[in-house]
């Protein structure tokens, strides 16, 4: 195995922070909407609300930090390995076939994770983001008269956040799907990538 220093302590940082925000906001939001009752209606919306502030301020911090260091690079779509990555998750990874893309510290997404989070950034956050705005300032909004109907901005809302859970349930599946099961997980927590040497397996 080659180890490689493949996030940096910011992104680290931002990963977790934001991972633990959607949590909250996911289990407050589901509780808002009266799927269950757990910290009552009141502490949950105001909860949610916080975590919301929270979860914005990172991503413009987060938006700033990709934009000065040029990971936003990291984002950009290829459609090389694009069929070989379908592949290899539909069906190589249980027979155990090589993995078809290698990770290096400018390249850290295959392509199938470029073409996600960057739907995520670009489709996601922002319905999220716009749709709870709209929803938090509804009367100050229509008082300028926009016009907007509450029962719409409600369902983009609860579309957002039912595709940022399908993204966390895919995210956590793909966690699982390093050379072990923790490995992409340590990764994320020490910055430290663990990967097959090809040469090494070229000797074998």
């Amino acid at each position: 195995m080659e180890r490689i220093y493949i996030f940096k302590r910011f992104e680290r940082f931002w990963h977790w922070s934001q991972a633990l925000l959607i949590i909250l906001m996911m289990v407050t939001g589901f509780e808002i909407h009266g799927t269950y009752t757990l910290l009552g209606y009141g502490d949950a919306s105001e909860l949610h609300t916080s975590a919301a502030w929270a979860l914005i301020a990172l991503w413009v911090f987060a938006i700033f930090w990709h934009f000065t260091t040029g990971e936003w690079r990291q984002y950009i779509p290829t459609t090389e390995n694009l069929v070989a990555m379908l592949r290899y998750y539909l069906s190589g990874i249980f027979t155990h076939a090589p993995h078809p893309f290698r990770l290096t510290q400018l390249r850290k997404h295959n392509p199938l994770q470029r073409l996600a989070y960057l739907n995520v950034k670009l489709m996601i956050n922002p319905l999220i983001w716009l749709s709870g705005l709209a929803y938090l300032y509804y009367n100050e909004i229509n008082a300028a008269g926009l016009g907007l109907d509450l029962g719409v901005v409600a369902v983009l809302h609860t579309i957002g956040a039912f595709l940022m859970l399908g993204f966390f349930i895919v995210h956590v599946y793909v966690i699982t799907t390093g050379h072990t099961w923790s490995s992409h997980l340590k990764a994320m927590i020490t910055g430290w990538e663990e990967i097959e040497d090809p040469q090494a397996g070229a000797k074998s």
